[in-house]
This record gives structure tokens, sequence and C-alpha cells, in this order.
């Protein structure tokens, strides 16, 4: 039989491969025996031994911890792209999850160390999913800025293994993305922004509640009172909840209160700046919880800023420029710059 080749159950490295060879399938038998039941057996014995080894292939090998890469394919993008963008494999929680990474073409012969930013897209499942398309095209205004981009596309979407429960261990695959960071030589691994979209913004929320190293947050069109989402759009409730979110139907407060950041506020850093952002005429999220959330930060004496683009909806449309100019403005003082966020305490004559 040919050799099939598999990871090694007990590798160290990605590098540790060791070529198997299917069982030998000789067997003592009559010549009566030997026009079918042989080739039965070693077509049967060959199936399997595939299977398995394409079965091992694909598990997350036994040497891979949180945020370890797994694989990495270049995107296309154009000729005179002044980027670099991958599509990658990690881990999280034992769970193979797909992501992207881009960075500036100049950043694999410089010796300096650039800021990141990690973006959180919005939808659920297949809905809204990063695509390679549209992850090229964010890629190139954020490398343009001088910063690295990574993206998750968390578990239960397109090419991620797990369950999407919309804003629970799912958020896992966010924070886990700072280890994959840790392990490009050209990132600063004290210089990390995050970018929060829609429900993105809701996972950013969560993720802020989990780790110290973010420096400063932009949450755009953002989800912080899953309670009011639920009432205003219904279909949301019986199509999206009650499909992701665990126990959903016997822990439906429990389940609203991790999800909403609005109540619980007082978990968030108090020194992490967050702009929010949103649009007057956004429908898929009530503006409402934006403002109610930069409400309860500043009674909180948390950094915050309040952006609201008239006319704009909830991608930001034809709001866009300013949009991303908000976004770079933030980053650039706060994760690039590392300035040190105001004094809300009440002060000034």
């Amino acid at each position: 039989m040919q050799a099939l080749l598999r990871p090694l159950a007990d590798a160290k490295r990605p590098s540790d491969f060791e070529y198997v060879a299917a069982p030998s399938t000789r067997r003592c038998t009559g010549s009566s025996e030997r026009k079918g039941s042989r080739w039965a057996t070693v077509t049967y014995i060959a199936a399997v031994a595939l299977l398995a080894a394409v079965a091992t292939w694909h598990a997350v090998p036994s040497w891979a911890a949180n945020g370890d890469i797994l694989e990495r394919t270049q995107l296309p993008t154009d000729a005179q792209a002044s980027f670099v963008a991958e599509r990658l494999v990690y881990e999280s929680d034992g769970l193979r999850i797909v992501g992207f990474l881009a960075y500036p073409k100049s950043a694999l012969s410089g010796d300096s160390r650039l800021p990141s930013v990690i973006f959180n897209r919005g939808g659920n499942r297949g809905f809204g999913a990063t695509t390679p398309r549209m992850f090229v095209g964010l890629a190139k205004r954020l490398t343009d800025w001088g910063y690295v981009l990574f993206a998750s596309n968390y578990r239960g979407s397109p090419g991620s293994e797990g369950q999407d429960e919309f804003g629970g261990n799912d958020v896992n695959d966010v924070v886990n993305s700072l280890q994959v960071l840790d392990h490009l030589a050209f990132v600063d691994r004290d210089r990390i922004g995050m970018w929060g979209h829609s429900r993105g913004g809701m996972m950013t929320y969560i993720a802020l509640t989990k780790s110290q190293r973010i420096k400063a947050a932009v949450i755009a069109a953002g989800m912080s009172d899953l309670e009011r989402s639920l009432t205003q759009r219904p279909e949301l409730d019986a199509g999206v909840a009650a499909q992701c979110i665990p126990n959903w139907t016997t822990e439906r407060a429990k389940a609203i209160e991790a999800r909403s950041a609005v109540r619980f506020v007082d978990s968030l850093p108090m020194n992490v700046p967050i702009l929010l952002i949103h649009g007057t005429t956004d429908w898929r999220v009530d503006p409402l919880d934006s403002m109610d959330m930069t409400k309860a930060l500043h009674a909180s004496q948390r950094p915050v800023r309040l952006l609201m683009l008239e006319g704009a909806d909830h991608a930001m449309i034809p709001r866009r420029d300013e949009y991303d100019q908000a976004i770079r403005n933030w980053f650039d003082r706060y994760v690039r710059d590392l300035e040190r966020p105001p004094e809300f305490v009440p002060h000034g004559k």
C-alpha cells in the first residue's frame, strides 16, 4: 500500500510528521477465494486507514495551545498591494478556528514592532462571517495606517469548528487572538487595540472583562442591551438566541445579563478608552444602545467618547469616510502612541 501522511500523535512541533504504512492485508487463502474477497478486504482496510489519517490530520494536534497557529495560507491581492493578507487556522479551546491576518510588506524586513488591531465581526454563524474579499478590503485600510490586522471567524462560522454561542464561550476565540499575535515577531504585544461591529461590539465588551491587554476599543453600531434587541426584533429570539445560546429557554435571564454590557459596566477596565460610533438611522441595533452605554460609562468615570453619525445606517453609509477617520484617530492616540486617557473625575473651575 502507498504510505499515508499524518501528524504524529505526540508531536511537539508542527513540522514533526511520520509516514505510516497501511496494515498488511496478506492472508492464506485457497484459489477459490482470491477473486473477490482479497480485493474487498484490501479496499476496506485502505478506506478505513485513509479516513483515520484524514481525521487525525484535521484534529488539533496534541502540541497545540490556545493561540497556536496551525495553518497559514496567503490570500491573493493586487500585484501593487503594499500588504500581505493570510488565512489562518489557530487553536482555541481545542477547536480549529479560522482567522485572517494582514500586515504591511515592510514588516517582514524591518526591525520595529507594529501596533495591531483585532477586528470582531458582526452577525452569527455564516451570516456576516468574514470572507477573504471582505478582509482584503479592510486590510488595505488598516495596513495603510501602519497596523497589523487580525480577524476571527468565531467557532460555528464557516470553516471553524464548534458552536456559535453568540457571546458565550466563543468570546474565547477573540481573547485567544492575542496569543496568535504574540507568535508574530513584527507585532508589538503591548500595543493592541480592538474594534467590534454590531454583535462584534458585544464580543468586544465581554473580551475587555477577560483581558487587561487591550489598550483602546472602538465599538461601532454595538449591541449593549440584548433585551432591547430581542424586543425590537423578535425574529432574533427564535432565529438566533434559541439556536445559538446554550440553555436559552431555562437560563434566558442569565444569558441576557451576561451579553448586555450596559448591565456589567463595573466589570470593564477603568483605563481603556472606548469610542462608541453609531448611525442615527440604524434599524439593526438601536442607537440607544450606544447612548445608554455612553451614559453608563460616563457615570462610572470610564474614558468614553460617543460619535453619532447623522443619517448613517448600520454599515455607517453614507458616512464611511468620517467613520474610518474617527477610528484611525482613536487607535493612533491610544494604541500607536499609547497616549494616557484623560481624567474623567469631575474637575476644573
